[in-house]
């Protein structure tokens, strides 16, 4: 009864904590990260919204049911919420601007663009909090000289950022602001390390960090390409390559103009035709006719004079070829890789390994295969040199993924604990079995035994003895003799009474087992004889 009563209360428990499970709702993250303030405000709205809602860790992480929360977020989003503790554009929609000075305005606007710049580096995947401080100088009236604008930024970063994130977060800040330039933002860590100096002179060390990084990108592509292709030819980890690479990074454009005299061409022609003709001077007055000692017939009958002039002009087009070439940064100026290519390995039969150089021939071929895999090129100059040396780890003689030297027990730690999962496991199914569910069964498939029939106290009184067998045997006492003299042989009467005293002893013990096993039948039998006897 007490085993029944114990498994009921841990049924009856263990659908409850169901109930009680499917009742409560599933939360999930809405907002992580949060400042304080942030968190004060989103509670306040959950908490006019009548939405439940549960805080982790300091305060910085809000929970809410899973279904609601894209609605919760586009709701929080509409009132401007989370900040994330700077304040953007809405700062002009807060405040009336209605007696406001310029030099407010000013402040104003600062802030806005802080905020705003803080907002959008926050949202990168690395970055974790951020604020953003401005320096923007006012150019005076009647003055040459301006100051070029500066900005700071401090991060909370997630790990270590790249050279490359470091830049993408100048140049973002630079675009914004008119007039700055990456090289005058200046970034720290929540750390205090120092990410960008913010100098002019920092724009050199980016430009050779990037071409630093960039080189390093090319030569790890490289060389991952040609231990892949190896790998497959004299096995996983049996070679290893390196690769140094000089590039070009200098941007440069050319351009130039060629003229083809031979490819001439006619444009336009013009031609010009001109005739003159000077006859006598019919009493005009000529330096002839005023020489002194001229006559008079000379001056007024003089000769004719005719002439024509002609003139031509041809224009021609002669073809011109103009080329403008532009050789971009991060062209390969050298290429040199080494490769350096372990031996063969053979069983000798008892267990150990023999190794094997590699012949000429094997490794003219790998020189070849790598020479095409990285382009090789006379013209620059490039070497490419393959060397067959033995590795100081050798290869084991199980395949991959086994051990040779392991034995059938050598486990590992997985396996224990593989196994300790699976014989918890095991025990716990089999006590449910052994200790819940066979009783049970057993309670069931039992058929329930009638109630024991006990003979009445009136029969053993007048009838005689109760059997083993609970039945009631009789007794003559009128048959009894007298007893023997002594030597004579034993009656027969006094053999059937020691039986009969044997036969109730087992009786008396017979009844006792039964009330031991029927306390409350035996208590009920004994209850009727007092009542029959009353």
């Amino acid at each position: 009864m007490a085993a029944m009563a114990m498994v009921a209360v841990l049924m009856l428990g263990f659908f409850a904590f169901l109930i009680l499970r499917a009742q409560t709702p599933n939360l999930a993250p809405l907002y992580s990260g949060l400042s304080l303030e942030d968190s004060s405000s989103i509670i306040s709205e959950l908490q006019t919204s009548n939405v439940a809602y549960e805080l982790r860790g300091e305060g910085d992480t809000i929970l809410v049911p899973r279904d609601q929360i894209t609605t919760l977020r586009m709701q929080l989003a509409g009132k401007g919420l989370p900040t994330r503790g700077q304040v953007g554009y809405e700062i002009f929609d807060q405040q009336s601007t209605l007696g406001a000075t310029s030099f407010v305005q000013n402040i104003n606007n600062v802030r806005a663009l802080e905020g705003e710049l803080a907002r959008t580096i926050s949202s990168l995947n690395r970055i974790k909090s951020a604020r953003v401080h401005l320096v923007l100088p006012e150019r005076e009236l009647f003055r040459r000289e301006r100051k070029d604008p500066s900005a700071s930024i401090v991060l909370g970063v997630r790990g270590e950022l790249s050279a490359g994130e470091i830049r993408a977060i100048q140049h973002m800040v630079a675009s914004a602001i008119e007039g700055l330039s990456p090289g005058r933002v200046s970034i720290v860590d929540d750390q205090g390390n120092l990410l960008a100096s913010g100098t002019e002179q920092d724009e050199a060390g980016l430009i050779s960090g990037q071409a630093a990084e960039r080189t390093l990108g090319f030569e790890n592509r490289l060389r991952t390409r040609v231990e892949d292709m190896l790998a497959n030819v004299v096995g996983m980890g049996r070679a290893r390559v390196e690769v140094t690479a000089e590039l070009d990074f200098n941007r440069s454009t050319t351009t130039q103009e060629t003229f083809d005299p031979e490819g001439q061409v006619v444009r336009s022609t013009q031609t010009r035709e001109q005739q003159n003709v000077a006859g006598a001077n019919n009493g005009q007055v000529t330096v002839a006719n005023e020489l002194p000692g001229a006559s008079p017939a000379a001056a007024n009958g003089g000769a004719t004079e005719q002439g024509s002039s002609t003139e031509e002009i041809v224009n021609f087009e002669i073809s011109k070829t103009t080329q403008t070439a532009v050789t971009e940064a991060g062209s390969i100026k050298r290429l040199s890789v080494a490769v350096v290519v372990d031996g063969a390995y053979a069983d000798d039969g008892q267990g150990n390994l023999v190794y094997t150089p590699r012949s000429a021939d094997e490794i003219t071929q790998i020189q070849t295969l790598v020479r095409s895999a990285v382009g090789y090129s006379v013209e620059r100059g490039d070497s490419v040199e393959v060397v067959n040396m033995q590795f100081a780890e050798r290869p084991s003689l199980g395949s991959d993924g086994t051990n040779a030297d392991a034995g059938l027990f050598d486990f590992t730690r997985d396996d224990i604990m593989n196994g300790a999962e699976m014989a918890v496991t095991l025990l716990i199914a089999l006590a449910l079995v052994f200790f819940v569910m066979r009783p049970l069964l057993k309670k069931v498939i039992t058929p329930e035994q009638p109630p024991l029939a006990l003979p009445q106290a009136a029969d053993l009184a007048h009838n005689g003895v109760l059997t083993a067998d609970g039945q009631v045997v009789g007794k003559d006492l009128a048959a009894i003799e007298e007893p023997p003299e002594p030597g004579d042989k034993t009656p027969d009467w006094v053999a059937n009474a020691k039986s009969m005293g044997e036969t109730q002893l087992q009786t008396l013990k017979t009844v006792g087992s039964l009330v031991e096993e029927n306390p409350q039948q035996a208590a009920l039998i004994v209850r009727d004889w007092l009542g029959s006897a009353a």
